[in-house]
């Protein structure tokens, strides 16, 4: 039986691969960190790996209807693949996902679809994805700040969550690296 990070590979690469090529790097990028940091997730390693492969499905343009990409995706996980409900909590609250929700005024449908707490191993999955670059490298997590704020430029709503979500994705970061050297 094939594992859920091997099935969610191939729902992002048939997704992303073509379409989105940097976008499929970032996303190899990110589930390599996953793998990276299997020690300190036990049994839930092979889920947050999935988490990780399937975090920006949401931006395959085959997919898109919002134009928000975390709700987008777990919409398309939970309702064509009817994948694991924390699986699609996870790709719905990716990254203080709920803050850009509220600034795009979609904090309602997704507190209502996929709750209002983020779901267990949020952090894991911040760690992989803020300390990832478009380009699938590792970078700190001030640096993937500075990069998402320079892409988007000030005033934009994604620079403006990202900055209030800041502390929350820096703290999730930092206690993954506790984490990990603790297993060292």
């Amino acid at each position: 039986m094939r594992s859920s990070a091997a099935w969610a590979c191939e729902v992002a690469r048939q997704h992303l691969e073509q379409p989105l090529p940097r976008r499929w790097s970032h996303t190899q990028g990110v589930a390599r960190q996953a793998r990276s940091i299997a020690s300190t997730l036990g049994d839930a390693a092979d889920f947050v790996e999935a988490a990780a492969w399937l975090h920006d499905v949401g931006y395959a343009p085959d997919l898109v209807l919002t134009d928000f990409h975390p709700l987008d995706g777990a919409r398309y996980l939970r309702d064509v693949h009817h994948a694991d409900e924390h699986l699609c909590r996870l790709v719905a609250h990716h990254s203080c996902a709920l803050i850009e929700a509220r600034e795009r005024g979609l904090d309602e449908a997704l507190v209502r679809e996929f709750g209002s707490e983020p779901p267990a191993f949020i952090e894991a999955l911040i760690y992989c994805d803020m300390t990832t670059s478009p380009d699938g490298d590792i970078m700190s997590v001030e640096r993937r700040i500075d990069e998402i704020t320079a892409r988007y430029g000030s005033g934009h709503l994604v620079t403006r969550a990202i900055t209030s979500a800041a502390p929350t994705l820096v703290g999730a970061v930092r206690q993954i690296e506790k984490e990990l050297h603790t297993v060292s």
